[in-house]
């Protein structure tokens, strides 16, 4: 996305390394385009600090404090000298009357992390564990574009943050679980790389799960 001077030297921020840029649970109003530098996303769960993204730039975060005005969901850091257009609800508006360019790009932006938050949650609407970590490997194979038609095995990448956030379960029931489905040779991890040798089977095992949940 290029970024006019303009743009820059009126919505322009930076933050030092270490800063933070917001914290979880305050209110917000404004949401923030990452120019250049490295933004950690952490949230306390449990008492820990947990770390559910790195992010970089042309990514955007803080916007669903706009679209749903609800609290911060999260804390974000600066890992490094950052910079960032800084929109409220007041300048975005005025964006969408004198930069529809870059403000289309924006709500698209928008529209994809709406669809990745409500996907996520599906996740959670699952009982059962096994159910959760299929559909969170789908969930990846999706994001990183491994989700095709004619696809069958697949390989995803994945932390075990990754996995544990997503999953929202606690450590030693997940790690049964991916015990359990490497056994029946279902999956193979190597490192941060999860090799599923079926995808459809999990594909499958959703759907029906999803099915049954909706017609109870």
């Amino acid at each position: 996305m290029v970024i006019s001077e303009e743009l820059v030297q009126r919505f322009g921020k930076t933050f030092k390394a270490g800063e933070i840029i917001f914290c979880e649970y305050e209110p917000g109003d404004d949401f923030f385009l990452i120019q250049s530098g490295h933004v950690k996303i952490i949230k306390i769960v449990s008492d820990k600090e947990k770390t559910l993204d790195v992010l970089v730039d042309g990514d955007i975060f803080g916007e669903m404090a706009i679209l749903e005005q609800q609290p911060r969901s999260a804390t974000a850091i600066a890992q490094d000298e950052v910079k960032v257009l800084n929109f409220n609800r007041q300048n975005f508006e005025l964006l969408l009357k004198t930069n529809p360019e870059i403000a289309i790009k924006l709500l698209k932006m928008f529209a994809r992390r709406i669809y990745e938050a409500k996907r996520q949650l599906r996740v959670l609407t699952f009982a059962e564990p096994e159910t959760r970590v299929a559909d969170v490997l789908i969930l990846l194979a999706e994001k990183q574009g491994l989700l095709r038609e004619d696809a069958s095995k697949v390989v995803v990448t994945a932390s075990a943050e990754d996995l544990l956030s997503l999953t929202g379960l606690k450590e030693t029931d997940l790690n049964k679980i991916l015990q359990s489905l490497s056994v029946q040779h279902k999956i193979e991890i190597s490192g941060n790389k999860i090799i599923v040798s079926n995808i459809k089977e999990f594909e499958r095992l959703v759907h029906s799960k999803q099915k049954k949940q909706n017609l109870i």
